[in-house]
């Protein structure tokens, strides 16, 4: 499997890669090269970048599927997204338990309702990414909620 990972060198993407190149997968990141940039050696293609300004490293190209680990803003998961909609087949997007409306004041699952709103703090930003995700790329989209 050929796999992009946004972000890619720290914390839960540094993990993602991990996994990955112990499950025998070609891994890509694309990240800004400013922590660990080359904690995979060559083990890994290495794309510099920065998703909020250029992605134009990422033209072009294409992958079975993409983790993105680091998306906040909807309006760059929008533009990754909808970039690479056409070069992809699956896009894993790690959001939060924090996307839900009702959590952490009541229990939630799958089915509990989501931020609908454009607040600017980090629940709805969350549930704002997964809408733009899904909007680029219906029905293609993994929503990893963590919490």
């Amino acid at each position: 499997m050929r796999l992009l990972v946004i972000g890619g060198t720290v914390f839960l993407g540094r993990a993602v890669v991990e996994q990955a190149l112990a499950r025998g997968c070609e891994v890509t990141i694309f990240h800004r090269g400013l922590h660990n940039p080359d904690a995979f050696g060559g083990a890994v293609e290495s794309l510099i970048g920065d998703r909020t300004k250029d992605l134009s490293p990422l033209e072009g190209r294409a992958w079975d599927a993409v983790i993105d680990t680091c998306g906040f803003e909807p309006e760059h998961v929008a533009a990754s997204a909808k970039l690479l909609a056409p070069a992809i087949e699956h896009y894993g997007f790690v959001s939060s338990g924090s996307a839900y409306s009702d959590w952490p004041e009541r229990p939630v699952d799958e089915g509990s309702p989501l931020f609908e709103g454009d607040e600017r703090e980090y629940g709805p930003l969350k549930a704002a990414c997964e809408r733009a995700a899904e909007e680029a790329l219906p029905g293609r989209v993994l929503h990893a909620r963590a919490g």
